[in-house]
């Protein structure tokens, strides 16, 4: 049952990757179903409380930081929120290791928006199709770097070498 419930919070993950590239949106249901399934696994692992704590300190102090980031311009709403649920299920023992795989997925989101840019220019029109849902002028599709710092999230606590925190 808790692969299950790990296997749904990962098809949540990649469709809000998808909605992102598509639309520039992260649905607040999606995000509070990727949270909420967080929860579900902990119910249903019979974690410590102290466990359930830690993550829920981290993922408050993420949503904490990332609203500020909102408020200056720098992060999407969608994506401070998106963030919080990223890192309620890293906790505190995961919280490095996956801010380093969202922060370098999302460098090298960026560098290739920067290559599309530098090859077609701003506009969506020039695009070839494939390439479209990267448009630079619509900017950068953060979610997509949180998705894969979700997945590492949700599957790395099952490495032989991770304890649970």
């Amino acid at each position: 049952m808790l692969y299950l419930v790990r296997l749904v919070a990962c098809v949540a993950l990649i469709a809000l990757a998808l909605f992102d590239l598509r639309a520039r949106r992260l649905p607040n249901g999606a995000v509070l179903a990727v949270a909420g399934l967080y929860v579900v696994l902990v119910l249903l692992s019979h974690a410590a409380r102290a466990e359930l704590l830690g993550h829920l300190g981290v993922g408050a102090l993420v949503l904490a930081l990332c609203a500020l980031f909102f408020r200056f311009g720098w992060l999407g709403g969608g994506d401070a929120k998106f963030a919080a649920a990223i890192f309620l299920w890293a906790g505190p023992l995961l919280a490095v290791p996956v801010l380093l795989i969202v922060s370098l997925s999302g460098l090298v989101l960026g560098l290739a928006l920067l290559a599309i840019r530098a090859c077609y220019g701003v506009s969506e029109a020039r695009l070839p199709s494939l390439l479209r849902p990267l448009a630079p002028a619509r900017g950068v599709p953060y979610g997509v770097a949180l998705a894969l710092g979700g997945l590492a999230a949700v599957w790395m606590p099952l490495l032989p070498h991770v304890s649970r925190a």
